[in-house]
């Protein structure tokens, strides 16, 4: 394992040897922050992603099963793709089917899309979800007024993209909303829900997930973003404004251009 620091004291790069290892790694971490969080407040708000994120899950689902206070988890997505929730495509499937499925999350603490076909809708609707349980108390709220999760689990693309929000998109500017939408992704399906870049950003811990060569050339030039330095990249950009802390988990492939 290796680690280097960052500019910012609440960045840290952990690299490991495989896919297996990071996703144990991973599943400790997360899995700590989920006692911690509870302990503390008595709930823990969770964003998740679909894929590759689902294989990590598995692993937390494989280990700590029995250990986690499933119960006082509140589970978002940091992104949908606008289908009905048992499509293909859709990240609230991947993730129950792989991780949810077998888990006591109370239904209610279980937050996917409610599906039509207006993706301005969706994100409307979903948003004001968000605002409801913000009012509650049961998601933190910044001092900007913006949600403050708990942890959010990302992955990214080779294109430097994670959430819905890509490189040559307007979304990823979007500093007002909480929740936007896009209808042309550059990857099918084209109409997607997201989560805006200062909601991400407020969020007290990320963790990125990067396996596979594929990813390297992105990884190193988004962990070696400096400040001033054009963010081509949303991981970049992610890697200079994220208030929290942010945790890079790499195998060894996706490291090997730093």
């Amino acid at each position: 394992m290796a680690q280097s620091t960052q500019a910012k004291k609440n960045r840290s790069v952990l690299v490991f040897d495989t896919e297996e290892v990071v996703a144990t790694k991973l599943s400790s971490y997360i899995a700590d922050l989920s006692k911690q969080y509870i302990g503390q407040k008595g709930n823990f708000t969770v964003v998740l992603s679909a894929r590759p994120e689902a294989y990590a899950l598995r692993k937390l689902v494989d280990l700590y099963a029995d250990s986690v206070d499933w119960s006082k988890w509140w589970v978002f997505w940091v992104d949908e793709k606008v289908v009905p929730l048992d499509n293909q495509y859709s990240n609230y499937k991947v993730t129950y089917d792989d991780f949810l499925s077998g888990l006591k999350i109370p239904t209610n603490q279980i937050y996917p899309i409610n599906y039509t076909d207006s993706a301005a809708s969706v994100a409307g609707d979903y948003e004001q979800r968000v605002v409801n349980l913000a009012k509650k108390g049961i998601i933190a709220s910044t001092e900007s007024g913006f949600p403050k999760f708990d942890f959010m689990l990302l992955g990214m693309g080779p294109d430097g993209h994670f959430a819905s929000l890509f490189a040559d998109r307007p979304q990823r500017y979007n500093q007002a909303d909480w929740v936007t939408f896009l209808t042309d992704a550059p990857e099918p399906p084209p109409k997607r829900i997201t989560f805006t870049f200062p909601v991400i950003n407020s969020a007290s811990n990320i963790a990125v997930l990067a396996i596979g060569k594929s990813q390297a050339d992105t990884v190193a030039q988004s962990i070696g973003a400096v400040n001033g330095q054009q963010c081509v990249y949303p991981t970049a950009q992610l890697q200079l404004e994220a208030n929290g802390k942010l945790t890079w988990f790499l195998d060894k492939d996706a490291a090997s251009k730093l």
